[in-house]
């Protein structure tokens, strides 16, 4: 194969377009958490971790929050997402390696 015959061959495959890996669904949602649960869900200060928390008892901990009537930060996040936004951001949070939450619960005992 000539030179010119391989560079061509190269510029045309390389102008084949990329298919990105998809985010996991919850990701984008479940970075709403990390601004006070930790990067990744990984707390670093006094409030608790949510990385490879169980996805069930995420759900029922956000459907609790609906329920109250407090004026606080979690009550109006669990009042912002629907079942099913919750329900991702629960599924992605569940899949994530549990770390150790500096200052934070892992929710045992609570």
């Amino acid at each position: 194969m000539r030179p010119t015959a391989i560079a061509l061959a190269l510029l045309l495959g390389s102008a084949l377009p990329c298919q990105a890996a998809e985010p996991p669904a919850g990701r984008l949602l479940a970075s709403q958490c990390f601004q006070c649960h930790g990067t990744n869900g990984i707390s670093v200060s006094g409030i608790e971790g949510l990385a490879g928390e169980s996805e069930n008892e995420i759900i029922e901990e956000m459907r609790e929050m609906r329920g109250e009537t407090a004026n606080d930060i979690m009550t109006a996040q669990a009042h912002g997402f629907t079942d099913a936004e919750v329900r991702l951001i629960a599924q992605y949070l569940a899949t994530l390696p549990k770390g150790s939450s500096a200052g934070g619960s892992d929710h045992e005992g609570d």
